[in-house]
């Protein structure tokens, strides 16, 4: 009876039963991003300084020191910059609703205010100016030259000489991938878990490079895949990879790290890995994350287990096959390269030849960038097998939903920059905004500027530690951030969700860097909005950028009113001393850690000095010197990339593309003669020339006074030089050296006195 009661209560439902939703896979999901704290072990370093705390100490001094000048009056500007805003708002609404039409219903009207009615009366409007040639810009030849030099790339099919295409058919498997087209990701034969994860994430469709890339690597054929920016290249090298690691050999003695990842950054690095987990998570392959700034040791620990993929930057990946003694990638079934230009642009060729030549070559390579020329020489050092190109986007261009927006900064006024940055945040773009900057130092500054504002911001570069950089990125997705401050570090592969607004602080030196950073907006086919601060020394890019945008219609010029801009350029000035003051405390604060760090090091080594010297010393596949050379040649590169590559190396190209004049075009009859004449002086040998002075010597008149000389006949003088070679031959000189001379053994005559020992002629002998 105890049993049927225990199977009936076992059929009633519990009304007060809920899942455990700890251990759910589609946490990761929801959550859509990893915790900082997974990435960052925490060791034994200190907390790194921010200028928030410095910025909220000083503030906080202020107040108690009653030191607060005139909050009152503060309020009143920013009432005061709400009513103008107010009033262009309503002045210029009815422009712009006739001006954007379409766009009008998806993008809000905040973004649009500003923009002024008569744009046609700046050069620097859109693509139609440059058509009707502008006094302004009078150097057409010029202009154009720089033209072909950006687009030189681009027209690189038609250009082709035969050669170059033989060369490309004898390396490329083919020119593209299979003729059907795949709609959907259930007509690719993925497995069940793969396809159950991409419907979990929202996937629908696959994107133009996906549904190309996709089939192709799944034969196993090396892929060199093009497209561009935000279009989903990530999913498209992961997916194939991890259908055939479903069917890879399983056990302990199978376990072997089959998959690398190639990426140029650390947080390019983090979106990968986080990509990677989500698409895993209904199987069990195991993904490991080796960049650097992270623990080495908990790296080693997991590189221990070996995981079946390996996401790495290539310094860190060469550290740890050179010293840590159980990871190799003798097993290495799939070798991808992620943003391969970058890679190489960043000096990382040495590294990558390294890492290829520690890769089996059995292995199958992809390789993969958003702006990326078909150059075979390039590909051959990534030593590929007969790959097939997949260029689904080949010109560079940008993304159909994104408006372009250009900023004027007129001559003599580039001081004026940070204040027309500060007027378009205050006013126009307030959330969801990524801001380019050249340098580090610049990005710092302004991250503080902005901090003082109370505008929330933070800052992403080179000089923060990885700890810092995660959290930045985090911040800023999670939308605690307004603005964040970016160089170029930021400007591949990132893919932040809801960024509405990208600003360049300066126009970069090279069209595919402006292409890379305005591509972290209207990804994925949403709309977005570029705005770039352009000078006078930036008008041949400003072409390149305007030449190679998705419509007409996408480019527009924005002006900002001159007393906002002397406005913010006065608070800025007043602000100055309180950036250096504050960049001075900070710096102060580095020296005092920096002091404690050393303190430490040298307690330690006194401490576990025998621990610490027993340790393997760590190795490197360069020495130091080579490394210094290294970096500063990638540097040396980088920063001819903002100035000499813009005229330099476009002038060069120009010229080979110019058709070479004739050297005598232009010239008169007697001037091309006598041109001809002094080219043919000037090829005459020496010889030639000595037997034309020697000549004009001769035929001088004999100075007064002097006998008249008497040419001697030819017949002479070949007599005399006959009779000088006769007695020259038969010196007493050669006698001695032992020479032969010309009568040397003939026959003696009848008569010849040989060594006096002969008749004397006229006498006779005595008796």
């Amino acid at each position: 009876m105890s049993k049927t009661q225990t199977a009936e209560e076992a059929i009633e439902l519990d009304p007060a039963f809920s899942f455990d939703l700890s251990g759910d896979p589609y946490n990761d999901f929801l959550n859509d991003h990893l915790d900082v704290q997974d990435l960052v072990k925490k060791g034994s370093k200190p907390e790194p300084i921010s200028v928030d705390d410095i910025i909220a100490r000083r503030k906080l001094r202020a107040t108690v020191n009653g030191k607060r000048k005139r909050p009152a009056e503060e309020d009143e500007d920013d009432e005061d910059a709400d009513t103008e805003e107010d009033e262009e708002e309503s002045g210029s609404s009815e422009d712009e609703e006739d001006e954007d039409g379409s766009e009008a219903s998806e993008v809000s009207e905040d973004e649009f205010q500003g923009l002024s009615a008569d744009e046609e009366e700046d050069p620097l409007e859109t693509s139609d100016e440059e058509a009707d040639g502008d006094e302004g810009m009078s150097d057409d030849g010029g202009d154009g030259a720089e033209d072909a030099a950006y687009s030189s790339e681009d027209d690189d099919s038609e250009e082709e000489t035969q050669a170059e295409k033989e060369r490309k058919a004898a390396f490329f498997d083919s020119e593209s991938g299979p003729s059907d087209a795949h709609t959907s990701f259930l007509s690719m034969n993925l497995s069940r878990p793969i396809i159950k994860s991409i419907t979990s994430l929202g996937f629908t469709t696959p994107t133009p490079i996906q549904a190309a890339t996709i089939p192709v690597a799944l034969l196993g054929k090396d892929v060199v895949g093009n497209a561009v920016t935000g279009s989903g290249k990530t999913a498209a090298f992961i997916i194939p990879m991890l259908e055939r690691l479903m069917y890879r050999d399983r056990g302990k003695k199978a376990a072997a790290t089959r998959c690398l990842v190639l990426v140029p950054t650390r947080e390019l690095g983090v979106q990968c890995y986080e990509v990677g987990t989500k698409l895993a998570a209904h199987t069990d392959i195991r993904f490991a994350l080796v960049v650097g700034g992270l623990s080495v040791k908990a790296q080693e620990a997991n590189l221990r287990t070996r995981p079946d993929v390996v996401i790495a930057t290539p310094g860190r990946l060469i550290d740890h096959i050179r010293n840590s003694p159980t990871f190799t990638l003798d097993a290495l079934d799939i070798l991808v390269l992620d943003e391969a230009d970058r890679m190489l642009e960043d000096g990382f060729a040495d590294e990558l030849s390294e890492i290829i030549k520690s890769c089996p070559t059995s292995r199958q390579t992809m390789l993969f960038s958003a702006t990326m020329t078909d150059s075979v020489d390039e590909l051959v050092r990534m030593s590929l097998n007969k790959p097939v190109r997949l260029f689904v986007d080949p010109k560079r261009s940008t993304a159909r939903g994104l408006v372009q927006e250009f900023v004027r900064v007129r001559a003599g006024k580039e001081s004026e920059r940070s204040a027309l940055l500060l007027a378009l945040c205050k006013r126009t773009f307030k959330s969801r905004v990524i801001i380019f900057f050249r340098s580090k130092k610049l990005a710092h500054q302004m991250r503080i500027v902005f901090s003082l504002l109370d505008m929330k911001c933070d800052e992403l570069h080179g000089d923060l530690s990885q700890e810092q950089r995660l959290k930045a990125l985090q911040q800023f997705r999670d939308g605690h951030v307004d603005y964040l401050m970016a160089t170029d570090l930021a400007s591949r592969g990132l893919d932040i969700k809801g960024v509405e607004t990208i600003i360049n602080y300066d126009m970069p030196g090279q069209l595919a860097q402006y292409l890379h950073r305005v591509g972290r907006t209207a990804r994925a086919g949403k709309k977005g909005r570029s705005v770039t601060l352009v000078g006078e020394a930036d008008r041949k890019m400003l072409k390149a950028a305007i030449k190679h945008s998705s419509g007409e219609d996408q480019v527009r010029h924005r002006q900002v009113p001159p007393e906002v801009v002397s406005k913010w350029s006065q608070k800025l000035d007043s602000l100055k001393q309180e950036i250096s003051d504050i960049l001075q405390e900070e710096k102060e604060e580095k020296h005092l850690r920096q002091a404690e760090m050393e303190l430490k090091k040298g307690q330690n080594m006194i401490e576990h000095e025998a621990e610490i010297f027993s340790r393997p010393a760590r190795t490197w596949f360069q020495t130091e010197k080579e490394k210094a050379k290294a970096e500063a040649l990638s540097k040396q590169q980088y920063e001819t990339g903002f100035d000499a590559g813009k005229k330099g190396k476009a002038k060069k190209e120009s010229a080979e593309t110019k058709p070479k004049r004739d050297k005598f075009s232009g010239l008169s009859r007697r001037a091309k003669r006598r041109k001809m004449a002094m080219e043919d002086d000037a090829a005459e040998t020496g010889a030639i020339r000595a037997a034309v002075r020697s000549a004009k010597k001769a035929s001088r008149p004999a100075k007064i006074g002097e006998p008249e000389r008497r040419h001697t006949s030819a017949k002479k003088d070949k007599k005399k030089k006959a009779a000088r070679s006769r007695s020259a031959k038969g010196g007493a000189f050669d006698k001695e050296m032992g020479q032969r001379t010309a009568r040397e053994g003939v026959r003696a005559k009848k008569g010849d006195v040989i060594g006096g020992m002969g008749k004397k002629k006229g006498g006779k002998r005595k008796a």
